[in-house]
């Protein structure tokens, strides 16, 4: 009996409505609206989200992050709200230190996740170990689900800042508690072959999608053909047994 490999999923992070167009047009499974300017989660404007999701197809989820917020329950509430007005199909959170992470999981639980599908962005670069008991409080409060990510874009990477084996833990933990798992944090293309064998369900990209692989720069068409190639295309069912449109 063979399983077949789960289809990893390509998340491209855009800046524009052109370059939306672009990403979709090369084979981005999600296009996420982020203002790189503005930090490792900047928000764009929300008229230009609302572009965004009106110029591409239903097919192609549009996420967006809410920007480099401290977790405090009322203020991210606000921003998330808001960026969900926009259309966007997905809303993304990041949890940056300080704060209380946990009290703004729950408040994000109880007034917005059964409305809007909301993605969790947990730090790799924090210090210490991987908190493990915020992915079960994702799953408990309703979230669709969780990623990793580097706060600081230094030209280090995700695997520059944790073991094959904690991230193998991290998607462990996710897929029990019920939630899609992303990997991100300045991948470079020539980590996908190790970073599909960990089976992610989302692998996300800016830097290396770009000119001369800075974030900062455009979309590069030859660079998002060179990643879409490397992250292979076939059906599958998530960790959940469930498609994961419906879950979106």
């Amino acid at each position: 009996m063979t399983t077949e490999p789960r289809r990893v999923r390509l998340l491209a992070s855009v800046t524009s409505e052109a370059e939306a167009r672009l990403a979709a047009s090369h084979g981005a499974d999600i296009v996420d609206c982020k203002n790189p300017a503005e930090g490792a989660l900047g928000a764009l404007p929300h008229e230009t989200v609302t572009a965004i999701r009106a110029a591409l197809p239903a097919s192609v989820p549009v996420s967006a992050t809410i920007g480099d917020l401290t977790p405090e329950p009322a203020p991210v509430l606000e921003a998330a709200r808001a960026m969900a007005a926009t259309g966007a199909d997905i809303v993304k959170i990041g949890f940056f230190p300080g704060g209380d992470a946990h009290a703004t999981i729950r408040h994000l639980g109880c007034h917005l996740a059964a409305s809007t599908p909301l993605i969790a962005v947990l730090m790799a670069d924090a210090e210490g170990p991987l908190d493990i008991a915020m992915v079960s409080a994702l799953g408990e409060a309703g979230f669709a689900g969780v990623m990793l990510d580097t706060a600081v874009k230094d030209g280090r990477t995700l695997l520059d800042h944790r073991t094959p084996e904690e991230l193998a833990a991290f998607l462990e933990a996710a897929a029990a508690a019920g939630l899609m798992a992303g990997l991100a944090g300045s991948l470079k293309l020539t980590q996908i072959p190790a970073l599909l064998t960990l089976e992610p369900d989302v692998l996300g990209f800016r830097g290396a999608l770009c000119r001369a692989s800075d974030r900062a720069r455009a979309l590069d068409a030859d660079a998002l053909s060179a990643v879409r190639r490397a992250i292979p295309r076939m059906d599958y069912r998530g960790a959940t047994g469930v498609e994961l449109e419906t879950t979106l």
